[in-house]
Order: structure tokens, then sequence, then C-alpha cells
């Protein structure tokens, strides 16, 4: 089915991509505190992201990344599709059943924190995706740490507060002040993560390699 290596590396890290990026907006209504602070624990998979963004970026170029930061934003959006449909259908009612409120109340999203996220998203691998090959191009391939970490920092500020702001501050759910501590404490978060994940890049370099041998193919 696949004639090369490097094409069963890509499906790899594209379904790690996809899975973690579709959990985290998911599970992103879900508010948590971090010490007074609010932020959305659509954060935890996001590191993940990261890694499969910057490693899809060393291997497969701007391109890759790109089609499947398109790719995965439409499987957002179906996704968000199914779920309204899920929610139209009335459930089963008895003891132990999940009930039509429940399911609404960990999936009936709406429609801001959808257009936010998918928002966030796309701006966000677009400018990682930038700033990746910035660096890479006048570092060449050493220097692993500053054009994965360094692209990672300016992408994740921006989509810490475009998601937060198109999605709670615009339509009123949380004030000004929230919104940007909201935001700053999640970005912070989110940066303390990738630059702990930092050594993974690099094993997930060395895994690569190995696998797709001299001629990396």
């Amino acid at each position: 089915m696949f004639q090369r290596r490097k094409d069963i590396v890509y499906v790899i890290l594209a379904g790690i991509f996809i899975t973690n990026a579709l959990v985290a907006e998911l599970i992103g209504g879900k508010l948590i505190y971090i010490g007074e602070v609010v932020m959305s624990l659509g954060i935890l998979p996001w590191p993940i992201v990261f890694i499969t963004t910057d490693l899809i970026n060393e291997y497969f170029g701007e391109k890759g990344v790109k089609k499947l930061s398109l790719i995965t934003a439409g499987l957002i959006a179906y996704t968000f599709f199914l779920l309204l449909i899920g929610l139209q259908i009335p459930a089963v009612k008895g003891d132990g059943l999940i009930t039509d409120e429940q399911f609404t109340a960990v999936f009936g999203q709406s429609m801001w924190i959808i257009v936010g996220s998918i928002t966030a998203f796309l701006v966000s691998q677009l400018i990682d995706v930038t700033v990746f090959h910035f660096v890479r191009n006048r570092t060449g391939k050493k220097m692993i740490w500053l054009r994965s970490t360094g692209s990672t920092i300016i992408s994740q500020l921006f989509d810490s507060f475009i998601v937060l702001g198109i999605a709670f501050w615009l339509p009123g759910k949380i004030d000004t002040k929230m919104f940007i501590a909201s935001a700053l404490t999640g970005y912070t978060v989110k940066l303390l993560i990738a630059v702990g994940l930092t050594p993974f890049i690099y094993l997930g370099h060395y895994l690569i390699e190995k696998y797709l041998g001299k001629d990396g193919k």
C-alpha cells in the first residue's frame, strides 16, 4: 500500500496530529482553574500537536503542514457538524443512560467556540510553519530546539488570544480582565509544556531518521 517508509511516517504523524487536534476541540469547552485563573482544558493535547507539527515541518516541508492543517480544520468542522445532528436526535430514556441534557452539556458547544477554535487553529498553524522555516533557512539543520520552540512561542501567543477572544470574550462570557489573564495563563502553560517536551523533538528526529535510513526514504 505504501511504497516508501516516508509515506508511513507521514501517515503516523498525521494520525497523531489529527487525533490530538480533534480531542483538544472536543474538550475545549471545559474551563478549569490554574491557581485563580481560568483557562480551557483544551490546551492539554496541544503540546503533542506542537511536536508533530515540527516533525512534519522538518521532513515534509511547508506544503505538508499546510495541507494537513487544512484537512484537520475540515475534519474539525465535520466533527462539529455530526455532533450538531446528534444533538437533535432524542436520547433513549432510562436509568443509567445518558440524557439529552448530559449529552448537550458535554458536546453542545456554541457556534462561537467552533468558529474560535477553527480560526485559532488555522492562524496558529500558518504562523508556526512560517516562523519554523524562516529560522530553518538561516540555521540549516542545526539548532532544532530554536526553530521548534521559537515557532511555538510565537504561534501559540496568537492561538491563545484568538480562541478565547472569539469563543468567550466576544460573546460576553468573560470580561476583558479575565480574557487577558486567561489567555496569558494558557499561553504560559503551553509554553512551559512545549519547552519541557523539547527532548522529545530530538527523540522524534532520531527515531524517524533511524527508521528512514541513510537515503531518507
